[in-house]
């Protein structure tokens, strides 16, 4: 899991190094993502990378709070507030110096973990492959709400791979977390990588096809953005129904950003 956790550690690092150096006026600035603002954003990734050691360390512990968590959520219904209730309300500073420790720590625990192991989570248990690569998306996904919130252009390398495939393996739940049926037949997807590779998932000779870049795709499947502000070809009922409902991530069905709204100059 070594060669994984340095990929997770490099996408949190892309991150770090944004922020390092805003002021506490910045870490307030709102993101286009819920009225969220940067400092939530990152607070949001440094609790669940709190939550994951914790579910390292002790999984009886982690069961006890969870069950406590999603209670909280449901009653409360905004995680900004929620995680502030728990970690507690710190500077920008002080927030990221405790996010570079926790997740160091977090690092550490699952390096040393086989493949193939179980962790618990929100949800059925994960194999430690999986939830490394979740963390990948999540830490991505919001990040991306913090380069488009500072007009900073992301330079994206193959560890995009992680979150394209999660938004591909994720179809079934998209249709069923809507409460329609999973497709017999999923769409052919073919992404050309940022090294220029091609990445390919579903069988050729599948009508119903979504081709493009993989960025402009893990965009669309993490909702932060919508699928006609990218260039993504999208061919067939199936693919355009998927792409309109794409979620790759836990929670109760959510929609993402509307045409024009996520389209963002970069400095």
């Amino acid at each position: 899991m070594k060669e994984l956790c340095k990929e997770l550690a490099e996408e949190q690092q892309s991150l770090d190094n944004l922020v390092l150096l805003l002021t506490e006026e910045q870490w307030r600035q709102p993101v286009p993502f819920y009225n969220w603002t940067i400092y939530d954003e990152v607070a949001h990734i440094c609790y669940f990378d709190d939550r994951s050691l914790l579910a390292l360390q002790d999984r009886a512990a982690f069961a006890s709070d969870a069950g406590v968590l999603l209670k909280q959520l449901s009653l409360n219904g905004s995680w900004p507030s929620l995680v502030d209730g728990r970690m507690g309300r710190m500077t920008g500073k002080e927030l990221l110096a405790h996010w570079r420790v926790t997740r160091m720590k977090m690092l550490d625990g699952l390096s040393e973990m086989d493949a193939k192991g179980r962790l618990p989570w929100y949800g059925p248990d994960m194999s430690v492959r999986s939830f490394i690569t979740a963390r990948v998306m999540e830490t991505w996904a919001h990040g991306q709400d913090v380069f488009d919130a500072l007009r900073v252009r992301r330079i994206n390398g193959d560890r995009l791979r992680h979150i394209a495939h999660i938004g591909v393996t994720t179809l079934g739940w998209s249709f069923i977390n809507r409460g329609l049926s999973q497709p017999e037949l999923p769409p052919r997807v073919e992404l050309l990588s940022p090294s220029g590779n091609l990445w390919t998932w579903g069988k050729e000779a599948a009508t119903d096809r979504v081709t493009g870049s993989a960025e402009d795709f893990c965009l669309v499947v993490t909702q932060r953005r919508h699928l006609r502000d990218t260039s993504l070809k999208v061919n067939g009922h199936l693919a355009e129904q998927w792409m309109a409902i794409a979620q790759c991530f836990a929670g109760p069905p959510a929609d993402g950003p509307a045409p024009g709204v996520r389209v963002v100059s970069y400095a």
